[in-house]
């Protein structure tokens, strides 16, 4: 099996040769460590190196205050974003907003004045024709929201004022719909899966209930599961910590691919995912990188590899448990992951 096999057939819960295996997006700080491990100039070359069966690819986005998509929007109206250091937290420029006329004043940008088009062919056709073209897209519109008013505003908004919390939502979403339509049109026929997603999830639980869950971030999800599936693409939706109890409206909203497996989270065991869901949805992530590829030896991490592979045959695509690696992770952990789940049983 090639990549592109073996991930469809990971999809559909098939019999695979060999579990699919993803790198992830790696922290820029932690990216020197591992060019030197893998003896490599570049992600590009990175990407290859290290065996991984996908292509990662950023949506190019370039205006005046961002340079990142998940960082388009200037909710402190102070000309420049920091993609590295954004909070949730910090009151944004709706924290006093009461009124739909409140948010008159926001001038929203248009993604189609910041998104390259040549710059979005350019960057898919680096990906090998086996590999699995992945188009990290987030679109996370609740985060997003959350900090337009911060957090704490925005949550109390969904219970107190839900209208202006729905209406800022709803603009949020236009933007990443259009976004994705301009992504998606260049890119027609090379890419093949996306990842979009919003963190909601804590070590313990739901940051908010489950029927807030379904009422103010499932209907966008399902708009943006739509719209990928339209283009014939997979979705992978990713949230971060324990979202357990939200993973059957995930799979009944369209999702293909649930990441990651925060193995440590409340909930978030590989056994008990397996056994509960395994056969509605497939998954990603299960190898910890909040301790275990920080503090284990390579070794460990092949058992590991080696026990995820017994729990989940195929349905599975191996994987650190966060897609950006940080730089407390040795890079001899991350080969012996690679190392461990490329090998045919």
């Amino acid at each position: 099996m090639n990549s592109l096999e073996r991930f469809y057939a990971t999809v559909n819960r098939e019999p695979v040769d060999r579990p699919a295996a993803w790198l992830g997006m790696p922290d820029i700080f932690a990216q020197p460590a591992l060019f030197k491990h893998y003896e490599v100039k570049d992600f590009h070359e990175l990407k290859l190196a290290v065996g991984d069966d996908f292509y990662a690819v950023e949506v190019p986005y370039e205006s005046s205050n961002a340079s990142a998509i998940y960082a388009a929007f200037d909710w402190y109206m102070d000309g420049n974003v920091d993609a590295e250091e954004r909070t949730l937290t910090t009151p944004g420029c709706f924290a006093e907003a009461e009124e739909l006329e409140d948010l008159e004043f926001f001038q929203w940008p248009d993604p189609a004045k910041y998104i390259d088009v040549e710059e979005c062919k350019r960057r898919v056709a680096l990906a090998p024709d086996d590999k699995v073209c992945l188009g990290m897209m987030w679109s996370a519109h609740f985060q997003d929201t959350c900090a337009a008013f911060g957090m704490e505003n925005a949550l109390m908004n969904m219970i107190a004022n839900p209208e202006i919390y729905e209406a800022v939502d709803e603009k949020i979403m236009e933007f990443y719909l259009k976004a994705n339509e301009i992504f998606y049109e260049a890119t027609k026929g090379r890419l093949n899966a996306v990842l979009i997603g919003n963190d909601m999830g804590s070590q313990r639980g739901l940051m908010l209930s489950p029927d807030m869950v379904r009422r103010f971030i499932i209907p966008g999800c399902k708009k943006l599961v739509e719209q990928a599936h339209s283009y014939g693409l997979k979705v992978i939706y990713h949230s971060c910590g324990s979202i357990v109890d939200i993973i059957p409206d995930l799979i009944e909203a369209g999702v293909d691919i649930i990441h990651p497996i925060q193995a440590l989270a409340t909930g978030m065991e590989p056994q008990g995912l397996k056994d509960k869901f395994g056969d509605k949805v497939s998954f990603c992530g299960g190898v910890d990188t909040q301790d275990f590829l920080v503090n284990g030896t390579p070794e460990d991490v092949q058992k590991k590899v080696k026990e995820l592979r017994t729990i989940f045959p195929t349905g599975l695509i191996i994987s650190p448990s966060h897609e950006a690696i940080l730089p407390d992770i040795p890079p001899a952990n991350i080969q012996a992951l690679f190392d461990e789940a490329q090998k045919v049983y």
